[in-house]
């Protein structure tokens, strides 16, 4: 029974950090309909910044600020290559991605003494400094802490874009989405609200950077690695699931089906599959997830 509780509660804590990335990735992927793949880029970006700063006793809330906005000037550029160079949108996320290789090398190298993993175990972190600290650490001998830290911060996201959505700013991004040329006929420039996507998407994945990182007391750049085909994943396992409950909201299927992806890994990790065989396991619920997709879409077109 411990086993089950203790899968369950590893499943949650990680479906609503990587929640927080899939969120940015619904933002490129779904809303704007951009093949960003920066975020392998910006995620250990913003996990690497976290750490660096904790090491110099920097404030661990105040570092998701800053994680965010070093990930938004990334997602940004991206967006700037894009709109105003006609860069196609697959080779900027590319081209971003494999400079970040070098700025975030080059980041560990000059501020953390040479070394490739920075490490902050027993400093202060959002999981135990702060109103975090007001939480139980446990409760009937399982870890409650990490579980509301990452739930509150997951949901406390959906909330904000929600709430950003629903302006004549978010709007805007979604027409732009929908239909560009509906934009210009509006008078308005519909390139800056894909930068302006790009950015609040690429400031989400290294948010979720620094939550992760924080919530492992390390971080380093292979913390990236095939984090799009996990946010894509996640984005479109919940869209396609969750579809036929019409009262969730786009944000909210994202989150369920990040845990949803998660549980899946954990299920299969519980069952004995070797962890060399994880990203393969992975690739394998991307392409699943792709077909239920595709097939739901077929679908609808021919019921219409």
């Amino acid at each position: 029974m411990n086993i089950i509780l203790n899968i369950c509660r590893v499943t949650l804590e990680e479906g609503f950090m990587y929640a927080v990335l899939a969120l940015g990735i619904y933002i490129t992927y779904s809303i704007l309909d951009f093949s960003d793949l920066s975020v392998d880029g910006t995620m250990p970006l913003g996990a690497i910044v976290t750490a660096l700063l904790i090491l110099r006793g920097v404030d661990p809330w105040l570092c998701l600020l800053i994680s965010f906005a070093a990930g938004a000037i990334g997602g940004m550029i991206t967006g700037l290559l894009h709109v105003k160079l006609h860069i196609r949108p697959l080779l900027c996320g590319i081209l971003i991605y494999t400079g970040l290789l070098s700025i975030n090398l080059v980041l560990l190298y000059l501020f953390n003494n040479g070394t490739t993993v920075a490490s902050f175990f027993r400093l202060p972190t959002i999981f135990n400094s702060g109103l975090a600290a007001l939480i139980p650490e446990s409760i009937g001998g399982t870890h409650i802490r990490t579980l509301v830290v990452s739930g509150i911060m997951a949901i406390l996201c959906k909330v904000l874009l929600d709430v950003y959505l629903k302006t004549k700013s978010g709007l805007l991004l979604r027409a732009t989405g929908n239909n560009e040329k509906y934009v210009t006929l509006l008078a308005k420039d519909p390139g800056m609200s894909k930068i302006l996507g790009l950015a609040i998407g690429n400031g989400f994945a290294a948010l979720a950077g620094s939550v992760i990182a924080q919530s492992r007391g390390s971080a380093d750049q292979q913390m990236g690695v095939g984090m799009v085909v996990m946010g894509l994943a996640s984005v479109i396992v919940g869209l396609s699931l969750f579809r036929k409950l019409s009262k969730l909201q786009a944000t909210t299927m994202v989150i369920l089906g990040s845990i949803a992806y998660k549980a899946v890994l954990s299920i299969a990790l519980a069952l004995g599959l070797p962890t060399e065989y994880l990203k393969l396991l992975m690739a394998v619920l991307f392409v699943a997830a792709l077909v239920l997709s595709g097939k739901k879409e077929t679908h609808k077109r021919r019921a219409a």
